[in-house]
């Protein structure tokens, strides 16, 4: 399995890691910063840059068999010997708008207050669906009050809850369309006091505030009683 560094701490740029697979295409480490895509959250970029200066990009992250992350590069280069010893350095600028963004979409379900049935974010912009009728949605309403959350600068928390408290208590989970995994024993969440709990593996800021001001870009119906709210940073 895979160490994931960025599950105890978000703002890790960069780890030591040994290569423990390769082939084509794919590197697997020991242990990563790199987050792999999953809950909306897309993988991150950047590279692994061996002892004598040579970098090889990484294109993207996902998650492979088991506990491992599977990190994407060029299928042209050679593959990696096992054993290899690598820094792996994730592009800081792209994962940190990515984590504001995942942090501001825990606060739109709280605004919001309906199931939600999807989700997405990329380095622009970022969105969440909702079984909601279009009427109940007002941009100017919305956008107001998920500033005032983020103004607030409240803490961002990370705990865990055990697989038999979530079955008690389903409503935590707040996502129709994806599951928290369960089976080993307990389910990270995210906690911003007073406003959200829910499961949820992504990397988060550690406060609103370092969010950012944000706009609601679009609303728009995704189906019967699907709809999209999409939301960008204010600047």
């Amino acid at each position: 399995m895979t160490e994931l560094v960025f599950r105890d701490d978000a703002y890790a740029c960069e780890c030591e890691a040994v290569v423990v697979e390769a082939a084509p295409g794919r590197i697997v480490l020991d242990r990563s910063v790199f987050y792999p895509t999953g809950g909306g959250q897309p993988g991150d970029t950047g590279a692994l840059v061996q002892a004598g200066g040579t970098v090889i990009e990484v294109l993207g992250t996902v998650k492979g068999e088991g506990e491992t992350i599977v990190h994407l590069v060029d299928e042209a280069r050679a593959p990696l010997e096992v054993g290899t010893h690598v820094t792996a350095r994730i592009d800081w600028d792209r994962r940190h708008r990515l984590m504001r963004f995942h942090t501001a979409l825990h606060l739109l379900c709280a605004v919001v207050g309906a199931p939600v049935t999807g989700g997405k974010m990329s380095e622009d912009k970022a969105h969440l669906d909702f079984d909601i009728e279009m009427e109940k949605l007002v941009a100017e309403d919305i956008e107001a009050k998920l500033n005032a959350l983020i103004a607030a600068d409240s803490a961002v928390e990370c705990g865990a809850i055990t697989d038999a408290e979530l079955d008690a208590n389903p409503g935590l989970v707040k996502t129709m369309s994806v599951q928290p995994p369960r089976g080993q024993g307990s389910v990270r969440t995210i906690h911003i006091p007073g406003v959200d709990l829910q499961p949820c593996g992504g990397t988060h800021v550690k406060r609103t505030g370092e969010i950012g001001a944000m706009k609601v870009a679009r609303i728009r119906s995704e189906g019967k009683r699907n709809r999209r709210v999409t939301i960008a940073f204010d600047a």
